[in-house]
């Protein structure tokens, strides 16, 4: 039975007709549940037994990194509106109370269904294939001896034992840190004794002890307490790990005070309140009583479990060279809208741009010879006079960044704007900031209030007859790793209308241009949610004159309340709607009268589903704009986003091709209910296992490089 139906307070939707224009109270979703709904689809890839070992064992580190996220800001934002008495109730109708029972009661079922598919499943598969991941007490004594020097020399020498008594009181837990709770007994005095001993998280989090045999690291640390309490008696030890709020608020008075305002608060979040406390179910009870206390948590927010606990350390197994059990190695290929003197060369991509724009589909279109190799080659050229970008979440040795530094050296204009909010970022963020303005570049920290999150670039080029400005418009970060990993949309144009759009919308974000009119672009917070609420109210018209109609969305969350509602006045109407969402969404599919003309998908695999895109048949005048809003208040009311209008016949074309295949009834993917479960569709009417979306992509990507 899916975990959507065992919340004791979600009320449950009744299918109501709409008159006059009335939508029912209960028509949202719970944007939280519906989260945690997407979670479980990460944990049912990881028990899907047609998938190699190793891709099972990495489904479940990202479920148990997701979670992790979700109690850092998600819950911890819950119990700090109930703690200031803000205690408003969510769209579903829910109190924040009431959405963190739920929320407890699923987490809790998760985190078991997660561990008993660790043990039961993924652990006996990767065993049948030489890789075993065992338990002090499973190594043989060849084993055991053999991992003292590693303890002699690595593990000892960091280990901090911190005692609790009266003149000690109990340590600060880190959040996120794996720790061992020690009680030891004095011989002389018979005096029973607490410590905490925090496992060293610089250290590998399951240690090799032969080939392809792991033990965790704790236990090592476990088996060796002696040498860290010498002259006492170990009477038991447990493993536990804290969750903190770690969700980052900053006041910002103004700009110039932005940058110093984060880094404090960035000190701050290492104090945040425990939002969750897991435990080894072996754990004794005046142990655990002793950490709820001093940690001042509750019984629901305890979540014991069988250990080893924090399996986020599986992808120390999930990186072993072991092709054969994972899912085949994927190679980007050059766009075919590159042009390349030779199959071997790279492209130009500047001449590329001036003959037509190019629509790229990562991963399947390599990034690096497209996105970076444009930037790359923009700082080299000499006729290159400036160079803009955004940047949200990149790596720290980033070619996109060197290439950057590179322009600036050379003595062109280069503005980066980075967004030091980007959360879990901001101090990467912080730092290769500071390092991209001692090259030289002109460092911007985005607007007061909002945070920049479209994936802008814009060259500026001295072509002869004139200055061209070359601009790229994705929906995903520039960040080449992820890139490999996250499928996105990119488009590179030099159009005059696009250009002057980017050069003003940059003017606003690094001056005081107060500019919200563009041509061919949909700019949050002004004009996106305002831009497709009128397009739906338009595929309402189309349909009720009789022309073509119908609204395919693709987007990583549907949360937003006004776009919800104008979906449901199409469906009303009667126009066909199609939801494409990777995560949450808050709308209810499939309701008499409200929603029965609205489905929607969920698709999860071997790539992040990460590009939004929105179509409109317009009255067979199809429209269809991609980039890097999704709908949410957050991206919606507070932050720059953009949306591009697609105008090449082929590109709209591309996109619309790529819904028809995720909405075929022969290709695999979670259809969600009206009562917010979600059932994965796998095989077919005719018994035949449905096509998996991803890998068909793949393997036209493929069939079109072997041309």
């Amino acid at each position: 039975m899916s975990l959507e139906q065992t919340s004791p307070t979600e009320a449950q939707p009744t299918p109501l007709p709409v008159h006059g224009g009335d939508l029912p109270a209960d028509r949202f979703l719970d944007r939280e549940l519906s989260w945690l709904a997407f979670n479980q689809r990460v944990l049912e890839l990881s028990e899907d037994n047609t998938l190699p070992p190793l891709e099972r064992a990495k489904f479940l580190a990202i479920f148990a990194s997701n979670l992790d996220e979700f109690f850092m800001v998600r819950v911890a934002g819950l119990k700090r509106r109930i703690a200031t008495g803000i205690a408003v109730r969510a769209a579903s109708g829910l109190t924040p109370r009431e959405v963190l029972e739920n929320i407890w009661v699923r987490a809790h079922a998760l985190q078991r269904e997660h561990a008993n598919v660790f043990h039961g499943e993924v652990m006996p598969a990767l065993r049948a294939n030489g890789i075993e991941l065992l338990r002090w007490a499973e190594l043989t004594d060849a084993e055991r001896d053999a991992t003292e020097p590693f303890f002699d020399g690595q593990v000892f020498p960091v280990l901090t034992p911190l005692a609790v008594d009266p003149s000690h009181p109990f340590p600060y837990i880190s959040g996120l840190s794996l720790n061992l709770a020690v009680v030891v007994r004095n011989p002389i005095t018979g005096t029973e004794l607490f410590a905490r001993v925090k496992v060293p998280p610089s250290l590998p989090r399951f240690v090799s002890v032969g080939v392809q045999r792991f033990v965790p690291l704790e236990d090592i640390i476990a088996a060796h307490l002696n040498d860290l309490f010498p002259g006492m008696q170990i009477l038991e030890h447990h493993a536990f790990r804290v969750t903190r709020n770690e969700d980052v608020e900053v006041e910002e008075d103004d700009a110039e005070n932005l940058l110093l305002a984060l880094e404090r608060e960035l000190m701050r979040r290492r104090f945040g309140p425990p939002v969750r406390l897991e435990v080894e179910e072996s754990i004794s009870p005046h142990v655990l009583d002793l950490l709820v206390s001093e940690l001042d948590i509750n019984e629901h927010e305890v979540f014991r479990i069988p250990g080893p606990l924090d399996l986020t350390g599986l992808w120390t197994v999930v990186g072993l060279d072991r092709d054969d059990l994972k899912q085949p190695k994927f190679v980007p290929s050059t766009s075919r809208q590159l042009n390349q003197v030779e199959s071997s060369s790279a492209p130009d991509v500047l001449a590329s741009v001036r003959e037509h724009d190019v629509l790229l589909h990562h991963p399947y279109d390599s990034f690096s010879t497209s996105v970076q190799l444009f930037l790359e080659q923009a700082a080299r050229d000499p006729q290159v006079l400036a160079i803009k970008q955004t940047l949200y979440r990149t790596s720290g040795d980033s070619p996109i960044t060197e290439a950057l530094i590179d322009a600036a050296q050379m003595g062109k204009q280069v503005l980066a704007l980075v967004e030091i909010k980007a959360r879990f970022d901001e101090q990467n963020n912080i730092d290769w900031g500071r390092k991209l303005e001692e090259a030289g570049v002109h460092v911007v920290y985005g607007l007061v209030g909002l945070k920049t999150h479209c994936k802008l670039s814009m060259v500026v080029r001295n072509d002869g007859d004139r200055l061209r400005r070359y601009t790229h418009i994705g929906t995903g970060n520039y960040h080449p790793k992820t890139a490999r990993l996250y499928e996105d949309f990119g488009l590179l144009t030099c159009d005059e209308q696009v250009g002057e759009d980017v050069s003003n919308l940059f003017n606003v974000l690094s001056g005081y241009s107060m500019n919200t009119d563009y041509s061919r672009l949909l700019v949050a917070p002004h004009s996106v949610r305002t831009g497709l609420v009128e397009r739906i109210e338009r595929e309402i018209e189309h349909h009720e004159a009789g022309r073509t109609s119908g609204i395919q969305f693709k987007t990583n969350a549907l949360v937003d309340e006004g776009i919800i509602d104008a979906l449901y006045r199409a469906s009303i109407a009667g126009v066909p709607v199609q939801v494409f969402v990777r995560g949450i969404c808050a709308l209810r599919p499939g309701v008499p009268g409200l929603s029965e003309n609205i489905q929607v998908i969920s698709i999860l695999g071997r790539f992040l589903e990460h590009s939004r895109a929105y179509c409109f048949e317009n009255g067979g005048e199809k429209e269809v704009w991609i980039g890097s809003a999704d709908m949410m208040h957050r991206n919606l009311d507070r932050r720059v986003e953009t949306l591009v209008l697609l105008v090449e016949p082929d590109q709209i074309s591309e996109v619309s091709g790529l819904f028809n295949l995720a909405f075929d009834p022969d290709t695999s993917a979670w259809h969600l209910l009206s009562d917010g479960t979600w059932d994965r569709l796998t095989i077919g009417s005719d018994g035949q296992r449905l096509r998996d979306y991803q890998e068909t992509l793949v393997a036209r990507q493929k069939r079109r490089e072997a041309r």
